[in-house]
């Protein structure tokens, strides 16, 4: 009886010590001078979305619309306080100006190695967007020679082919009698493997034709982020960082991991043998081996892809002798396959069923498409011809508006620093504080963009492009830590826009949701039901 008593003596007071320490947690920012909504025990302010109440959209624009009259604001991720900025001008601020106080994305997130680090074999901690500090600086300098304009125009083909190797095989299919109803993200998931597979893996596949080939079944298989091990993955690195770190613990599966490290191993043996030039990440990197990549003198960074290109910083154009091992080389290939495979396919699934809703916006794209067809008189379509495409271009920056496929970005305190907004709201931002900065929030906040909801290119026409406030557009982010494959996104989007639309039309079937609602999981922009159009060709 008294063994039982002391048992439950003891349960008691872990019981407090555990109430204790997140009650003292959830008083961090009371000593803030900043709004914050009441956090629900353990679950803090992410409890509708880690329940599957809310979708992450809804989620993050619920936070961000609660307190609307304020330039920055609180909230608890689970028990982690989170700094929310809803102010274009702290946004600019924060990720540019005072850049070197908020260089790295969130450790927790992305177990990132830093400077004086070994980041080990993990392809997630190696990547470009994991890696913090110095080494970060250094590896953003080593890449961005790869994707300049001119870097963009040797690629061009390469993603072009793919784009015709997949109209030429719907039009098979529709000559063949068959109706062409697809689901969109499963479709440009598809394409975009292909292109990410030739350039930068160095092989080619047709997903649409062999539709389980190996290269696409286990890259769905790496990234199928709602799998119930990988949840667990999530929720253990955002909660024990310290732990996963020593345990080892990654995004990916070793096997997948170690199936794409092989790939590109072997590719790499087989053109130094041979002799094997192709304009693709492989080549970059066996460039960046021999420290042969470089800027161009007399390139200029130029919005050249369009009005959401970002320009690159004076980070990456900095020079560096360090050397990198194969492992940190090849991690980058992992990371262009994820915003290849998931990012862009996102982004081209929610253009397309705008096109499809909007038959006046496509209409009149089409109509671009086909001035366009017709001054090449037989010509192949070139990287400068579809920059010169003034009106796909506003309906691209329209859809990265309304539907940015990274719904949020984040940004990592490296040391105490003073936010002063000169307007009476000042404090201290502790070292270790993570910054939310909501995309898709600002992107529909009528207070930046009027009638939001509304599909609108206009916004994005030669006299209304001025009117937009460089930190309330960030489709792919803000100042140095900005996405460095931009170009390359957008290249990819209008290319298969391009052809696609030359020669088919979209339409709405009974499977389309207008509108769409949308999936509950914890990661990604996503339809529930799926997005489904219906490509009908058109009359030669």
């Amino acid at each position: 009886m008294e063994v039982d008593l002391l048992t439950a003596l003891a349960i008691g007071a872990i019981i407090l010590l555990i109430f204790h320490y997140m009650s003292k947690t959830y008083q961090y920012l009371l000593s803030k001078p900043i709004p914050c909504p009441k956090p629900t025990f353990f679950l803090g302010s992410t409890g509708p979305m880690m329940l599957r109440r809310k979708d992450v959209m809804t989620h993050v624009k619920s936070l961000y619309n609660t307190f609307p009259e304020s330039k920055i604001m609180g909230f608890y991720d689970l028990m982690k306080p989170i700094i929310m900025l809803r102010d274009a001008d702290a946004i600019k601020k924060i990720g540019v100006k005072d850049f070197d106080f908020f260089m790295d994305h969130t450790p927790t997130m992305t177990n990132g190695a830093a400077d004086g680090e070994i980041g080990g074999e993990s392809l997630f901690g190696n990547s470009l967007f994991a890696l913090r500090g110095q080494k970060w600086r250094d590896m953003r300098s080593t890449l961005s020679p790869a994707f300049t304009g001119s870097k963009m125009r040797h690629m061009f083909e390469l993603v072009a082919n793919c784009a015709r190797s997949m109209v030429d095989f719907y039009t098979s299919e529709a000559k063949a009698g068959k109706t062409l109803e697809f689901e969109m993200k499963d479709t440009f998931s598809r394409f975009g493997n292909d292109v990410i597979a030739t350039v930068a893996f160095g092989i080619e596949v047709n997903s649409l034709k062999d539709r389980d080939n190996e290269f696409y079944l286990k890259g769905k298989q790496m990234l199928n982020f709602q799998s119930i091990m990988v949840l667990v993955k999530f929720l253990l690195m955002r909660g024990m960082p310290r732990l996963t770190q020593k345990l080892g613990l990654d995004f990916i599966d070793s096997n997948l991991a170690g199936y794409f490290k092989q790939m590109i191993i072997e590719n790499m043996k087989q053109r130094e043998v041979h002799k094997i030039v192709r304009n693709d990440m492989i080549n970059m990197l066996m460039e960046v081996r021999k420290g042969s990549l470089k800027h161009l003198k007399d390139e200029q960074d130029l919005k050249d892809a369009g009005f959401a290109t970002v320009e690159e910083s004076s980070v990456g154009k900095t020079t560096h002798t360090r050397i990198w091992t194969e492992n940190e080389l090849i991690a980058q290939c992992f990371l262009f396959f994820l915003a290849g495979f998931d990012t862009v396919s996102t982004a081209m699934t929610f253009l397309t069923y705008e096109l499809t809703i909007n038959p006046d916006v496509q209409n009149r794209l089409y109509e671009e498409i086909e001035r366009t067809n017709q001054s090449l008189n037989g010509a192949p379509l070139s990287y400068e011809i579809l920059q010169k495409m003034e009106y796909m271009d506003m309906v691209v920056s329209e859809a990265l508006r309304k539907w940015p496929p990274a719904v949020v970005s984040d940004r990592f305190c490296t040391k105490d620093y003073l936010y002063d907004d000169g307007a009476g709201t000042r404090f201290t931002i502790e070292k270790d504080q993570t910054i939310w900065i909501p995309t898709i929030a600002i992107h529909n906040d009528p207070k930046y963009y009027p009638n939001p909801e509304k599909f609108d290119p206009e916004r994005f026409n030669e006299a209304n492009r001025s009117k937009i406030d460089a930190g309330a557009y960030l489709p792919f982010g803000v100042g140095p830590r900005n996405c460095i494959g931009s170009r390359l996104a957008l290249m990819e989007v209008k290319l298969i826009v391009y052809y696609l639309l030359k020669d088919f039309s979209f339409h709405l079937t009974e499977k389309t949701e207008v509108p769409l609602r949308m999936s509950k999981n914890l990661f990604a922009l996503q339809a529930e039901n799926g997005v489904w159009v219906e490509f009908k060709l058109r009359s030669s």
